[in-house]
């Protein structure tokens, strides 16, 4: 069921010298900014690293640990490096060519950190326990959230393979109403990206993953509104701010916590 990519073994890392790491990896377009060693490091658009705290990981030795939406795999190769026993990489968008990204850093990642992670091509809507052979003890679902059309059909998806703690980093909006409610956007109005649909409120998405199943949630990492603010700030003095201060204000990324 897991068709693992070619060059995973020890054996195969040996052989790529490091000159063909350099180039292999500067042949790709890369999202995540990952240390593939020997003093190479992908150069990706976004550096997770620094967010890695944020996440409020529990230790994750001998556990299971699912991560969907992997992409170029930062946060799977993070999980193997933080003990998981076993460490399952799944994505679709992104390596099946829908999106800019491909798997090809993954693979090269995975190869050059002589990493046992698995990995399995499956979209969100399709996860179950039949589909990924049973349930794991830690799920990552970063970045994902908001790009389902369907939000609440994809928790329900996620949690069936849920077995302890599901972690979500999202985009999250209308911060000033308590009641759950959520901003759509049709086009490409969110970061000028189409793929955006949703930033739903703090009580949206404990909502959801209540419906879903899980008994607690808590939101473990939030930017605070003068953080928000000084962000637009910034932004404006750059000349990049492609919102108002009131959109400032009232959105950003925040990382809950779904516990069984």
């Amino acid at each position: 069921m897991h068709e693992r990519a070619s060059g995973t073994d020890t054996g195969m890392t040996a052989s790529i010298d490091l000159s063909d790491l350099r180039r292999r990896a500067a042949d790709i377009r890369w999202y995540h900014s990952i240390d593939l060693g020997r003093g190479v490091k992908a150069a990706g658009i976004f550096d997770p690293a620094p967010f890695v705290p944020h996440l409020r990981l529990p230790d994750l030795t001998g556990k299971t640990v699912l991560d969907v939406g992997a992409w170029d795999g930062f946060m799977s190769f993070e999980a193997e490096r933080r003990g998981a026993a076993r460490v399952l990489a799944t994505d679709s968008f992104s390596w099946g060519g829908s999106g800019w990204g491909t798997k090809d850093g993954f693979e090269l990642a995975r190869c050059a950190l002589a990493s046992k992670v698995e990995d399995q091509e499956i979209d969100v809507m399709d996860l179950s326990p039949e589909a990924l052979g049973g349930t794991f003890d830690v799920v990552l679902f970063l970045g994902v959230l908001y790009h389902m059309r369907d939000p609440v059909g994809a928790l329900e998806r996620v949690a069936s393979v849920t077995g302890e703690l599901l972690i979500v980093e999202t985009e999250v909006g209308m911060l000033l109403h308590r009641a759950p409610a959520a901003s759509f956007y049709p086009a490409a109005e969110l970061h000028g990206d189409p793929t955006n649909w949703w930033a739903p409120n703090v009580a949206a998405v404990a909502g959801m993953l209540r419906a879903v199943g899980f008994d607690r949630v808590e939101v473990v990492w939030r930017p605070n509104l003068g953080r928000r603010v000084a962000r637009w700030a910034k932004a404006t003095v750059r000349g990049t701010v492609d919102r108002s201060l009131l959109d400032a204000a009232q959105r950003s990324r925040f990382v809950f916590h779904a516990m069984r």
